[in-house]
Formats: structure tokens, C-alpha cells, sequence
């Protein structure tokens, strides 16, 4: 026993030694991180900074998953001589006693923020009961509610469109009379005045610097409508305010992921004209789009990473952090604000 008190002894000994050494190691390269980070990624990052830290505390064996070359040749050094040991001591091992390889469950890129909670994909978008608006059916208000359900599935759940494609789910749910208007100026990086790049309509990544990490999108959000009467048409106002959380990263690369938090707010007009329903997009994808770069005016979201030059536009920011988990943020008057948490 006096052998076997001793390796207990020398294995405490060096699994503390090991620990301190790590802590130290820790301390200083999330030092080193805080010190470039953008300020609007700082506080997240140094929260994970401290809970690797205090992971690496609570038990030696937490530091595989993030230092699996650093432990292994230790474990595999302590194993040998333990086992060497105890066959001298204790006789051969048990069956049932024998230790059982553990596969750790992956961790949800969603982990730590409200979209963790949130449905996934359609699921998320939910519509209220149809009732007789505005001069139109009980039909005719449930064919609009499901249409602006449509549109957003094509504009931020569609997989062509996510990767940077031609958004034509979206093309094939507008007027005819739309179509022309919403192709033509499509990707247009210098629109005439009074129209817009109507990339901005829908969620696309841009090409060759990201890509889905996840096949699944978060969402959450709410849609209403009331009765509306404008220009001598009469009908009902369908309102969408969703958030769909995506987890992303560079192209072909495994690992750590980011999130894109898109906040789309739409209005849809319907109403009956000359014997039939009209639906009508008035505004699409207004809100905004957290966890990208504001110095980037293409249409395409530009994911923030975090070896990411400085972001030009964001220095600019002055105003008051905002929380991209809120469906109805108080009113900004920059174009690129802080984020409190992504």
C-alpha cells in the first residue's frame, strides 16, 4: 500500500502543478484577446474567457475538450503506470469495472442566448386567427396571413437564397407587376434614386465568407394585421415582426461558429380589385442584422468574426447598446449601433 500511497501522492502533485500552469496560460492569452477585441464584442467574450477558466478549475479531465494534445500524453503516461501498478497489487480489472468511453454531447450553437428557446424554422412563424376585415372574407384575410408566411420562408429560410443565390422563391410570391421592379434593381450597387438594392428584401450570406455551421434557424416573432383604407382601396394590413437566428461560420471551416441575428419587420397590403385579391409587399426585411459588418453596403450579410479587421463604420457608434433579442428596440438614429449580446 505504501506504493500505491505514493503514485496517489505524485499524481495529485502533478495534476496540480498542470492545473496552475494551464490557469496561468488561460489567464494570459484571454488577457491578450480582451485587449484587440471590437466594444461591442468585448463583454461576450470575456464571459467565455472566464468560464473556460473556471471549467479548467473544476476538474483536470474538463480540459480535454479544450486542450486535447496538452492532456493526452499525460493521461496516457499516468494510465500506463497506474495500470502497471495495480496488476502488480490488485490482480486483473473486473469486467464491469472496466472504464467506458464517453462521447460528449455536442454543444448547440444557440447555447447561451434566447434562441435557444425559439422554434425552428416554419414552426416559428405563427399567425393569428382569420377573421371578416376590412371589406374582405374570412378566406381572403387567412389566403393573405398564410402569403406573408410564405415570403418569409422565401426571404430568410429558403437555402439558395441563404447561400448568396438568386432569391427566385421571393420573385415567384410578388406581383407581376413587382417582379420587374424587385429584378431590376436587384444587386444594383448604384440604384436610381428613390429605389434600393432589393438584395436588402431577403437574408443572403455573402459568398466566400460564410456559410451555414447548422441546418437549423431559430425563429421567433409575431404577426398581426388590421383593417386598412388608403388611395380608395380597403382591405387589411398584415404586419410580420420576426427574429431568425442563424448560426454561421467561414466557408469549408469546422469549429467555432458565430451567430447572425436577422430582424425582419414586413407590411403586406390586401385587398380586392377588379374581381380578384390583391397582395402586395409594401416594405420587406426592415430592422436590422446583428452580428455583421456595418462597413459593408452590398446587400449580402458580412459575418463579424473574430479575427475580423475592425469594422470602420462601428467606431463611430455613440448611442446606447442595443439588444438584438428585443422585437421592439427603442428608435436609433445611427445606421450601425453597439450590441449588448449576440
Amino acid at each position: 500500500m505504501a506504493d500505491m500511497d505514493d503514485l496517489d501522492k505524485r499524481f495529485a502533485e502533478l495534476v496540480s502543478q498542470i492545473e496552475r500552469k494551464e490557469q496561468r496560460q488561460i489567464k494570459k492569452e484571454a488577457a491578450k484577446e480582451w485587449s484587440h477585441l471590437p466594444r461591442y464584442r468585448r463583454q461576450r467574450r470575456r464571459r467565455i474567457a472566464l468560464a473556460v477558466a473556471s471549467v479548467l478549475v473544476v476538474a483536470a479531465g474538463a480540459v480535454v475538450v479544450y486542450r486535447p494534445g496538452w492532456v493526452a500524453p499525460v493521461g496516457k503516461a499516468l494510465s500506463s503506470r497506474f495500470v502497471e501498478t495495480r496488476e502488480n497489487h490488485r490482480g486483473p480489472v473486473p469486467e464491469e469495472t472496466a472504464p467506458v468511453a464517453v462521447t460528449p454531447e455536442p454543444v448547440s450553437p444557440f447555447e447561451g442566448s434566447p434562441a435557444k428557446d425559439y422554434a425552428e424554422g416554419v414552426k416559428g412563424i405563427t399567425l393569428p386567427k382569420a377573421r371578416a376585415t376590412g371589406g374582405l372574407s374570412r378566406e381572403d384575410v387567412a389566403t393573405a396571413l398564410r402569403h406573408a408566411r410564405k415570403l418569409l420562408v422565401a426571404a430568410h429560410l429558403d437555402r439558395k437564397t441563404l447561400a448568396g443565390g438568386r432569391p427566385t422563391a421571393l420573385v415567384k410570391l410578388l406581383p407581376l407587376e413587382q417582379r420587374e421592379w424587385f429584378l431590376k434593381n436587384l444587386d444594383n450597387r448604384k440604384p436610381k434614386k428613390g429605389h434600393f438594392n432589393t438584395r436588402y428584401w431577403v437574408t443572403s450570406l455573402a459568398p466566400k465568407a460564410a456559410e451555414l455551421a447548422t441546418g437549423v434557424i431559430k425563429v421567433n416573432g409575431r404577426t398581426k394585421y388590421v383593417r386598412f383604407h388608403e388611395g380608395g382601396r380597403t382591405g387589411v394590413k398584415v404586419t410580420t415582426n420576426y427574429l431568425f437566428v442563424y448560426a454561421v461560420r467561414r466557408p469549408g471551416q469546422t469549429g467555432q461558429s458565430e451567430r447572425i441575428i436577422v430582424h425582419s419587420i414586413g407590411e403586406l397590403i390586401a385587398y380586392r380589385e377588379g374581381g380578384r385579391l390583391v397582395l402586395w409587399p409594401v416594405s420587406w426585411n426592415d430592422g436590422g442584422v446583428t452580428g455583421a459588418r456595418c462597413d459593408v453596403e452590398d446587400g449580402f450579410v458580412h459575418p463579424y468574426y473574430d479575427d475580423s479587421v475592425p469594422d470602420k463604420e462601428l467606431a463611430k457608434a455613440t448611442g446606447a447598446p442595443v439588444d438584438p433579442y428585443t422585437l421592439d428596440p427603442e428608435s436609433q438614429d445611427e445606421d450601425c449601433a453597439l450590441a449588448s449580446r449576440v
